[in-house]
């Protein structure tokens, strides 16, 4: 991997290449990305958690969510997870759905969009594939056999894991932060004068006000499968769970230095240019700018709220269960933990939020 940087390097204009550029070489380079690779990356063998590894109830509570919109507002029976991982959220709302009823588990079709070959077999280990499930590669794969899906596009941890571009403001002037190669051929960052128009841009219509010594992720790769998804959605939901900050978050002296940090064996990792193709890179989204970008394509802005509280008013609670069995390693007692360790306070949960969108559908969505 660092000799196809190096490479890569070289080749490019002024001896140097963007973070955005970066990010997509060691995460998704086909032979040698991170995602690419034939390695477990989520679980406890793997680098990170997600809130579908934790327990199956996170999937069963958005499966009869699901449901509902699908049998009382008349929502398409059509579910679309982007970023499908090893499937088993796929495979816990699929399982939810035979618990409903025969007919809710008949009448649904779900797509599964995986870039990950090797995630793309993790699923096939576990789903029914080709029957129940269709799996694609891209968007675009899908869009061929549905040109005007309608129905729900879900995803968790989706565009944290997109590359960004990163800017700086040093003596009041911004630069863009790239990376280049030192004496010794070790990976190094560099400043350049911020010439990039798509940059420029995005600084102004989202108002980024930056004070001298901050960095900040700008998320055009995030921006661009709005794009995408909003082309492949004819109507419906979008759910899109991940953590992130809002524009008054982002202006917190806490957040000066953006977000970019690297996971590598559930330990974060600082410098992002370590272990290259090695570790996870991931940042916090910008709800702010996917909300508004979305607003102006017809994705209608429905609520945004911290996860633990949505799955709280989604009733996880009447998950947990009464038991009288003291072995901790019963079916009954790690479920109970996980509903717990998914809703406490400092918990996993109160670092992600779940945004809701709609297009060309009229839901009267409660209140809360």
């Amino acid at each position: 991997m660092l000799q196809l940087l190096r490479d890569f390097i070289k080749r490019s204009d002024h001896n140097e290449i963007t973070y955005e550029q970066f990010m997509n070489i060691v995460l998704y380079n086909p032979q040698k990305g991170y995602y690419m690779s034939e390695k477990e990356k989520i679980g406890t063998r793997g680098d990170f958690l997600t809130s579908s590894n934790i327990s199956n109830v996170f999937g069963t509570l958005f499966a009869s969510i699901f449901m509902k919109l699908i049998n009382e507002e008349g929502i398409p029976p059509y579910i679309c997870e982007i970023g499908g991982g090893n499937g088993r959220f796929a495979n816990a709302v699929l399982e939810q759905l035979k618990e409903i009823s025969q007919d809710a588990y008949d009448k649904v079709t779900y797509l599964i969009i995986e870039t990950s070959p090797y995630h793309r077999s993790l699923q096939q280990e576990i789903l029914p594939i080709g029957k129940k499930v269709l799996q694609y590669s891209s968007l675009a794969e899908a869009k061929v056999d549905y040109p005007g899906f309608s129905g729900i596009i879900f995803s968790n941890e989706l565009f944290d894991a997109f590359p960004v571009r990163v800017v700086e403001k040093v003596d009041d002037d911004l630069f863009e932060v790239k990376i280049t190669t030192n004496e010794e051929n070790q990976l190094i960052e560099t400043f350049s004068p911020l010439i990039a128009e798509e940059i420029s841009s995005y600084i102004k219509e989202y108002d980024v006000q930056l004070t001298n010594g901050q960095r900040y992720e700008i998320p055009l790769a995030m921006l661009q499968y709005i794009d995408e998804m909003n082309h492949f959605l004819k109507s419906g939901v979008i759910f899109t769970v991940d953590y992130g900050y809002i524009k008054e978050e982002w202006e917190e002296p806490a957040h000066r230095r953006g977000s970019l940090r690297g996971y590598y064996q559930h330990q974060l990792i600082d410098n992002p240019l370590l272990n290259p193709g090695k570790m996870d890179l991931t940042t916090h989204i910008h709800f702010g700018s996917l909300v508004q970008y979305g607003e102006k394509r017809g994705l209608v802005f429905v609520n945004k709220m911290r996860q633990d509280e949505f799955l709280l008013k989604a009733g996880i609670l009447t998950y947990l269960q009464d038991h009288f069995d003291t072995n901790p390693f019963s079916e009954t007692s790690k479920q109970n933990r996980a509903i717990r360790s998914m809703i406490m306070d400092g918990g996993m949960s109160s670092a992600f939020h779940v945004v809701i969108q709609q297009k060309a559908i009229q839901i009267d969505w409660p209140n809360s």
